[in-house]
């Protein structure tokens, strides 16, 4: 099983900035390992999480904020779907 990497992870981040919003790493009691600030576009991660717990977490995040991925530019729009892709082989996989 491959391990998501740090240039995964930057490239997540990337997507969130197209999307205007401020992804911080910091610590703090969070029951899913991440909280989204009510009305404002900022994304709060588990700092003690490793870059693949932040990578999946992100996506999950992604997943439940993105609604058309047309908004995206194509390099992001391109990685996002095979994101997507992976994603769902890995959970058919399980």
């Amino acid at each position: 099983m491959n391990k998501h990497t740090k240039p995964t992870l930057q490239k997540i981040e990337q997507i969130f900035k197209e999307l205007d919003y401020l992804v911080r790493y910091e610590k703090g009691t969070f029951n899913s390992g991440y909280c989204i600030v009510e009305n404002t576009k900022i994304v709060v991660v588990n700092k003690f999480f490793d870059t693949e717990g932040r990578v999946n977490v992100l996506i999950e995040i992604l997943s439940g904020v993105l609604e058309d991925d047309n908004v995206l530019t194509d390099k992001s729009k391109q990685f996002y779907r095979q994101l997507l892709k992976n994603s769902e082989v890995l959970l058919k996989s399980i």
